[in-house]
């Protein structure tokens, strides 16, 4: 069962990212009852999500919430109750680097007709401020090179190539 509402407890948040969002937005954890506020919507703005059930979306929230290392944020507009961008980082804990932790930034998305108001550049910015403040030396995002010149506006810095294997049968090919 869900113990809260939230996936991670808010005192986590930089306090600057919401200073930059317009009246009426909130930048946030993710909360279980986003399903009902467009969350997934959101997501199909990035990539083919599937038929995902509010149940389904509930348990993958306890999933998430339970193992402590999933930081999903989203920017709500309050005027319309509907998430318009969202973003996460997962802290994966390491051996090397002295037993250190990376960042993997996953997953960012701006609505459509929400583009333009800087909401990428919010969840970035908040994402990389979780990255320090659950200690990782580093933050890595794979995107496609279209969105190359964003993420280094953003501060980030093209360091390679990404690998890929898919598992035959997996719900990729939706």
């Amino acid at each position: 069962m869900v113990s809260s509402n939230s996936l991670f407890n808010g005192s986590l948040l930089g306090a600057s990212a919401q200073l930059s969002m317009p009246a009426n937005h909130v930048i946030r954890p993710l909360e279980v009852t986003d399903f009902r506020k467009g969350y997934v919507e959101c997501l199909e703005n990035l990539t083919v999500v599937g038929d995902v059930t509010e149940q389904m979306f509930a348990e993958s929230f306890e999933d998430m919430q339970r193992a402590g290392c999933y930081f999903v944020i989203v920017i709500e507009d309050l005027d319309s109750a509907k998430i318009v961008s969202s973003g996460t980082l997962v802290v994966e804990q390491k051996f090397i680097h002295m037993c250190g932790r990376v960042g993997h930034i996953e997953d960012v998305v701006v609505a459509k007709g929400q583009q333009g108001k800087r909401f990428g550049f919010a969840i970035i910015k908040q994402l990389m401020e979780l990255a320090t403040a659950t200690g990782c030396y580093k933050s890595i995002l794979d995107c496609s090179a279209e969105n190359v010149p964003f993420y280094e506006k953003c501060g980030l810095e093209n360091k390679g190539i990404q690998m890929a294997a898919y598992v035959p049968g997996t719900a990729h090919k939706l």
